[in-house]
């Protein structure tokens, strides 16, 4: 076994705290890279407090997860010692289901196995434990390739928030000629307007905030819409092809949909807390769609790295100390941060 270090959560009310354990040593089909940068997802703060299922406890978040290979198994040979590697939210799935077949491990009709807070169901059955730690044992098939033209740190978030907004972009062939709404601008929606900008979308921003109309401007956004100004959304009806819905908080879907136009799509990401309502005649009239997307699946995320280093295309972050943890999940649960924390590993 591999000695490791980590920050993790002893029980849904605990604080993160540091914490000694042991990874499997390195199987033939197995890459151990150092981590170097973990970046902090809201996902991360919702399963240590167990909002979404009962966790397994201790728990090490984590699934922006980059550093350098350390270590091939002997079957290896996509990775050698040296290279710059990555793991976002799945370390295995079944590989035999029609959807692992297609490349899209996100949805393995047999359950997937999830970087943290899950259990090695096609190995040992043992916990999975996240990035929040200095090493990790990955098969090689769920671990991706990491530009060095790109500056790390900005790229750890890549592997969730990134591809969670790329993968919808992609199946629905957003591109030019559309007009994209993204409904929020945190650590979701910052990545969508990069990634509709550069997919040659017309990009409008959709906020409750009129503080985030620079940040939109900046980030590349053509238009910005303030929701809570009845005449700017007045003007915006029946505008958009899509809406890429990345909010996590109650909304009136009804509002969003009357933006779509005739057979428009408005596609979630974001998890509310409570189901939502959407009236019939929101969709009926106008013969609108909403639709969900996860992740996605091995090949498409390594095809969102190529993308982004091809378009020089990272997260805005603030990199912090692991001992800052508890303050950054504060912090985020106000949503003040733009627009993710990374972890700097070497702070373990």
């Amino acid at each position: 076994m591999i000695a490791a270090k980590a920050y993790a959560a002893q029980n849904p009310a605990a604080p993160l705290t540091p914490w000694n354990f042991e990874r499997r040593e390195v199987g033939p089909h197995d890459v151990q890279f150092d981590i170097l940068y973990c970046g902090v997802c809201h996902s991360d703060l919702h399963q240590v407090r167990n909002d979404w299922f009962p966790g397994i406890f201790p728990m090490v978040p984590g699934h922006e997860i980059v550093g350098r290979v350390v270590k091939v198994g002997d079957h290896v040979k996509k990775f050698k010692v040296g290279d710059l590697a990555g793991t976002g939210c799945l370390v295995d799935s079944c590989r035999t289901c029609d959807n692992c077949r297609e490349g899209l491990e996100q949805y393995c009709s047999n359950g997937n196995v999830l970087t943290y807070n899950s259990l090695d169901k096609y190995g040992d059955g043992s916990p999975t434990y996240g990035g929040y730690s200095n090493t990790i044992v990955v098969k090689e098939d769920f671990v991706v390739h990491i530009s060095d033209k790109l500056p790390l740190a900005a790229t750890a978030p890549l592997l969730c928030a990134g591809i969670t907004t790329y993968s919808p972009l992609k199946h629905w062939k957003v591109g030019k000629g559309h007009k994209l709404a993204v409904l929020g601008l945190g650590g979701l929606g910052h990545m969508a307007v990069k990634f509709g900008v550069a997919l040659g979308a017309e990009v409008t921003i959709l906020s409750t905030s009129p503080k985030k109309e620079a940040d939109a401007k900046k980030l590349g956004a053509h238009h910005f819409v303030l929701t809570t100004d009845a005449e700017q959304v007045k003007k915006a009806r029946g505008s958009f092809d899509f809406i890429l819905d990345t909010v996590s908080a109650e909304h009136d879907f009804a509002l969003y949909l009357s933006l779509l136009k005739t057979d428009g799509t408005h596609i979630c990401v974001g998890v509310p807390p409570a189901p939502n309502r959407i009236p019939a005649f929101s969709l009926i009239v106008g013969r609108k769609s909403v639709a969900g997307s996860s992740i996605g699946g091995l090949p498409e995320t390594q095809e969102m790295l190529d993308f982004c280093a091809a378009h020089n295309i990272v997260s805005e972050i603030e990199l912090i100390n692991i001992k800052d943890i508890q303050t950054a999940y504060e912090r985020m649960e106000k949503g003040d941060v733009r627009y993710r924390f990374v972890i700097d590993m070497a702070t373990l």
